[in-house]
C-alpha cells in the first residue's frame, strides 16, 4: 500500500474511531441519565482494567486489552443496539459483523488482525473473550453504581443488575460484583433494593 494512500486509509479510520467519543451508550440514554458515558469512554476503562489481570490467570493481558478496545468498535457505524432497539440478536451480530468488515477492509494486515479479534470476541471462543464479556458486564455495573451515587437514585438502575451480575463467571471478577454491591447497599437503602 503506497504511504499516501495508507495515511488516507487512517485517517478515514481516525474519523470512524472519533464517533465513539461522542456516541453515548444507548442503555444510559433511555433511562434519561444525565451526561451518560460514550461508548469510548466504556472501552477505555475496559483496556485500561485489562492492566490489572492476575499474572497467574494464564490469559494473554494484551489479547484481552486489544479486545477490549474492539468490542464494541462496529458501533461507529451502526450505533449501540440494545434489546430495548427491536432488533434481533441474529440481525444485531450481522450488522456488527458487516459494520467490522467494513471497518477493516483498507487497513491491510492490521484490519484483518482487527476482525479477527472482534471476531473471537463474538464468538466467545477464547478464555480471553470470556474474560471481555465478563469485564463488559463488571464495568456496566460498576457505571450503574456509580450513576445512582452521583445522581443520588438509589435503585432506579436495578435492571442493570439483574441482566448482568449473575453472568460474570471469572472469580476475580465476579469478586469485583460482590464488592460493587456491597458499596452500593452502603448508598441504597435496603428497602429500595428489595422494591418495597
Amino acid at each position: 500500500m503506497e504511504t499516501t494512500s495508507e495515511a488516507h486509509e487512517y485517517i478515514n479510520f481516525m474519523e470512524l474511531l472519533g464517533r465513539l467519543k461522542h456516541l453515548k451508550r444507548t442503555g444510559w440514554v433511555i433511562k434519561n441519565i444525565p451526561d451518560p458515558e460514550t461508548i469510548s469512554g466504556h472501552m477505555y476503562r475496559m483496556a485500561v482494567l485489562s492492566f490489572l489481570i492476575d499474572p497467574k490467570a494464564n490469559l494473554n493481558k494484551m489479547k484481552i486489552m486489544e479486545m477490549a478496545l474492539v468490542h464494541d468498535l462496529a458501533e461507529c457505524i451502526v450505533g449501540d443496539i440494545t434489546p430495548h432497539c427491536g432488533v434481533s440478536a441474529e440481525d444485531k451480530h450481522r450488522m456488527e459483523d458487516e459494520a467490522m468488515e467494513e471497518i477493516c477492509k483498507n487497513l491491510g494486515a492490521r484490519g484483518v488482525e482487527m476482525l479477527k479479534t472482534f471476531r473471537e470476541y463474538e464468538k466467545q471462543e477464547s478464555p480471553e473473550a470470556r474474560y471481555v464479556k465478563d469485564l463488559d458486564r463488571v464495568d456496566l455495573l460498576c457505571q450503574a453504581y456509580e450513576y445512582e451515587k452521583r445522581d443520588e437514585c438509589p435503585g432506579e438502575l436495578q435492571e442493570f443488575f439483574d441482566a448482568s451480575q449473575e453472568k460474570v463467571e471469572h472469580p476475580f471478577l465476579a469478586a469485583i460484583v460482590k464488592e460493587i454491591n456491597r458499596k452500593r447497599k452502603e448508598v441504597t437503602p435496603e428497602k429500595l433494593l428489595n422494591g418495597n
